[in-house]
């Protein structure tokens, strides 16, 4: 694939195409009917270099009630991270995604960024091989240049979609064949996300991949109405600001309605290591529905990120894959309607 210029990463970014001109699929299971953009260099909803470009969700329709709406209203390269003008929340091109969203990362960095020399190339996994630029440190919000984006294939049918990403980068040995299949349950209100990542360089891959999970169940701002429930009991890195939101047991509540600027995060602690303390409940008492979000790969951090138009549990699993080997995980979500 050849070289992406970074202005044409920034303008395809920003939505700047009506959303029914970015190429999508849609899929249903007579359940639940889910709206995908597909991963496209020229003309993708998401062309930028912090999430990992396939399954980008558009939309999840059940029983009436979307869980992932467009949470931001407009795209400007000239913030950092989130902004806000007036009425409006803006999100710079490397944060604007949609639904579930997954990066992967190497303690913080990307993998091989450390090694690289500047001038030289490092991998996002799910994105592509990127220059690094200079001995600045790695973030996810620099528009570094897409040297190579790899080969995208696709599978599409009634209710599942799958995609795969083969790269190479032989200057820094690191290669990876990389598969995602988003699924709707046949008789089930349930949507599981199951991946592969093989190891083909010639060194190991030692990443983390978490997802940001941008719920915005019927537009409902995170507050009181809102519980995010796990199987354990909850411990803070540091505590949430205790205007916003607190600890109560196994519970992060919400103690007001988020307006404004207003934003709530708050790294969480209390897992153990094995994948039934990745069991997260979301539920919202007005608009009556939940979703359960479980994984068969354990929890290696957790977070939980809020501004007024999103609320994003996010989960991390960390892997090490030696060449030649490969990685399976699963993550599944149900979807449910309260009494």
């Amino acid at each position: 694939m050849k070289t992406i210029p970074i202005l044409v990463l920034l303008g395809l970014a920003a939505g700047l195409m009506p959303a029914a001109d970015f190429p999508q699929a849609e899929i249903s299971n007579g359940e639940i009917r889910a709206k995908l953009y597909l991963p496209d260099a020229e003309k993708g909803f998401y062309t930028s270099t912090r999430f990992d470009w396939s399954g980008a969700l558009g939309s999840l329709v059940y029983k009436g009630h979307e869980y992932y709406g467009k949470w931001f209203q407009k795209v400007d390269p000239a913030v950092r991270d989130i902004a806000y003008q007036g009425d409006l929340v803006v999100s710079e091109p490397y944060t604007a995604m949609l639904g579930t969203p997954e990066e992967f990362e190497t303690g913080g960095l990307a993998l091989g960024y450390l090694e690289a020399k500047p001038g030289g190339t490092f991998i996002k996994i799910g994105v592509g091989v990127l220059r690094k630029v200079d001995d600045s440190r790695y973030h996810h919000s620099k528009p570094y240049e897409i040297v190579d984006g790899g080969k995208w294939s696709l599978k599409k049918n009634r209710d599942a979609v799958n995609f795969r990403h083969v790269l190479r980068d032989p200057s820094s040995g690191y290669a990876y064949d990389y598969q995602k299949t988003v699924s709707l349950t046949k008789g089930k209100p349930e949507m599981v996300i199951s991946h592969v990542l093989k190891n083909t360089g010639t060194l190991p891959i030692d990443t983390t991949v978490y997802n940001h999970n941008f719920l915005y169940l019927d537009n409902q701002p995170p507050g009181p109405d809102f519980a995010i429930t796990f199987p354990f009991q909850l411990k803070a890195r540091r505590a949430p600001n205790r205007e916003l939101g607190e600890i109560r047991g196994n519970q992060l509540v919400y103690l007001k309605t988020l307006e404004g600027q207003e934003r709530l995060h708050v790294f969480l602690e209390g897992f153990g290591n094995t994948a039934k303390d990745y069991d997260i409940r979301i539920e919202n008492r007005k608009v009556k529905t939940g979703v359960r979000i479980t994984s068969d790969h354990p929890l290696s951090a957790l977070s939980c990120w809020s501004i007024r138009t999103a609320l994003s549990p996010e989960p991390f699993q960390a892997m090490k894959i030696e060449p030649g080997k490969q990685v399976a995980w699963k993550i599944a979500y149900e979807y449910y309607t309260l009494p």
